[in-house]
């Protein structure tokens, strides 16, 4: 199994930690991904609607096949609270075979 653009990492910023673990777990009961992190604490500084902007975040990390990325898109921006939730893909371009193979089991 080549790992060149085959998988993705896919970064989302939550809120709070409770809607991070439930945007995880709908997800991952969905098969949109394989594995999810959560990073909490994230200090984030951003401009919105003009102004500077700072808080604390949850940053979701969530790995899949690439094949995989619509749907996983179409489920956290339909349940996401933000009105322009962060949605950052990332090819893998390198990684074990047995963790991609594991990634790849565990997705429809």
């Amino acid at each position: 199994m080549k790992a060149t653009s085959q998988f993705s990492i896919t970064l989302v910023t939550a809120p709070d930690l409770k809607t991070a673990r439930a945007l995880a777990r709908s997800t991952l009961e969905a098969r949109r991904a394989a594995c999810v992190n959560l990073l909490p604490k994230v200090e984030s500084y951003y401009w919105w609607k003009g102004k500077l902007e700072s808080g604390s975040e949850v940053l979701m990390i969530f790995k899949t096949p690439r094949s995989i990325i619509p749907g996983l898109k179409r489920h956290v921006l339909a349940e996401h609270p933000y009105d322009t939730p962060e949605f950052v893909v990332l090819d893998i371009t390198g990684g074990s075979e047995a963790y991609l193979r594991w990634i790849n089991e565990n997705v429809r």
